[in-house]
């Protein structure tokens, strides 16, 4: 029997993001964004699309620090050929997760994340979910306070 639907705490801050903004909503057009970025052998890992008005979308994804700098150049390039409007990113950022088996069956889990790192002041850029899994993007100055206070929050051991 699960005891705590949570089982650990991760972090790292070998983490970019990038976002192109207003690009056009139509098939293929991630492949076009991504294809390059994976040709050169560089890893993406959080993915998240968000539509806007007029059948445009922004694109945000991260990469490792370390490919931060040939992926804008990449995507800058790609943003002119796609006709995106803007490419934008940051290195100062960290990735916090939450895990457990037991987080498939119990609701409210990854609310009471954001409630935790809220109350800490520590915003949000990026959500990414799955059944064992929450993940925030957040400024890399906050990832030991964000660490400390959701091993509090799920009771776990440091």
């Amino acid at each position: 029997m699960e005891s705590k639907p949570v089982s650990g705490v991760t972090y790292s801050k070998n983490e970019a993001r990038i976002t192109l903004s207003k690009v056009h909503d139509t098939p293929g057009m991630a492949a076009k964004i991504f294809s390059p970025i994976s040709d050169l052998g560089i890893t993406v890992d959080m993915i998240i699309q968000n539509t806007r008005a007029g059948d445009l979308t922004d694109m945000t994804f991260t990469v490792p620090r370390s490919d931060y700098e040939q992926a804008m150049q990449l995507v800058e390039k790609v943003a002119q050929e796609i006709g995106a409007e803007r490419v934008s990113g940051s290195k100062n950022i960290a990735k916090v997760s939450i895990v457990g088996m037991g987080m498939r069956n119990h609701a409210g889990i990854a609310t009471k994340m954001f409630q935790a790192l809220a109350k800490e002041g520590i915003n949000i850029m990026m959500i990414s979910t799955s059944e064992i899994k929450v993940s925030c993007i957040i400024e890399e100055k906050y990832t030991e306070l964000a660490v400390r206070t959701l091993h509090e929050t799920f009771e776990l051991e440091k």
